[in-house]
């Protein structure tokens, strides 16, 4: 009914320029699918952008660059407090691996707590959620962490826990906490509802964004109108 309610309004038809009708159409698709990532757009020079890629810089530059985005301190009582911005992927652990584990994890293990700070972490790769959770779980047995469901591809990847992880683990004991806000988004979400799920952790903070994991920018057509949608969506076992 919505949709041919919508077809039929040749209202929108009068609006005399593309921004104008943009902003228009993203209302009424906002208010009738109540989801706010939801967008269409005009963009007459829309240039696609690639994703960020990490510098090609040697792993010891790599790690002053990361660690921008990583804040770390040990408070009163021997509590660990660890601020992320941006979840590492896998393939970028890889490479800055050992130098993390001195600067950051090696410093965080002794601690008694964990206070683990996603309220400005607004970014990250989808295969740092194994890694991260990963931490906080045993080595065996492996657990069903998340499925990710990609629709162009039409594909499901189940996420476990991984077996081998680079130094130790902060181990399934110790209480960590960790901080939402309404910037937490996407991928930084889904580790802290993984680790909420699994029990692990207590999440003590703000609703979240209620980003996606993957949201892709999609041109309509033969136009200069673009539509911003989620592409992939997490589905916890």
């Amino acid at each position: 009914k919505d949709i041919e309610a919508a077809s039929s309004n040749t209202e929108v038809l009068s609006i005399p320029d593309g921004e104008s009708l943009a902003n228009v159409l993203t209302n009424g698709v906002q208010v009738t699918l109540t989801d706010r990532r939801l967008k269409v757009s005009f963009e007459p020079d829309y240039v696609p952008v690639a994703p960020p890629q990490m510098p090609p810089l040697p792993p010891e530059q790599l790690i002053a660059v990361l660690q921008t985005s990583i804040k770390l301190d040990i408070l009163e009582g021997n509590i660990g407090y660890l601020r992320i911005d941006n979840i590492l992927g896998e393939e970028v652990a890889d490479k800055v691996g050992p130098l993390l584990l001195d600067v950051v994890w090696n410093k965080i293990l002794p601690t008694s707590a964990l206070i683990f700070d996603l309220r400005y972490t607004a970014s990250g790769d989808i295969t740092g959620i194994s890694y991260i959770v990963s931490y906080f779980t045993e080595a065996e047995p492996l657990i069903h962490i998340d499925t990710i469901y990609d629709r162009p591809s039409n594909t499901t990847t189940k996420l476990f826990s991984m077996p081998t992880l680079l130094g130790q683990r902060y181990g399934t004991t110790k209480p960590l906490i960790i901080l939402t806000s309404k910037n937490t988004k996407g991928v930084a979400e889904d580790v802290a509802y993984c680790l909420q799920n699994l029990k692990r952790a207590t999440v003590v903070g703000e609703k979240t964004a209620g980003g996606s994991v993957k949201i892709d920018k999609l041109k309509i057509a033969d136009t200069d109108f673009y539509v911003t949608v989620p592409t992939a969506k997490s589905i916890n076992p």
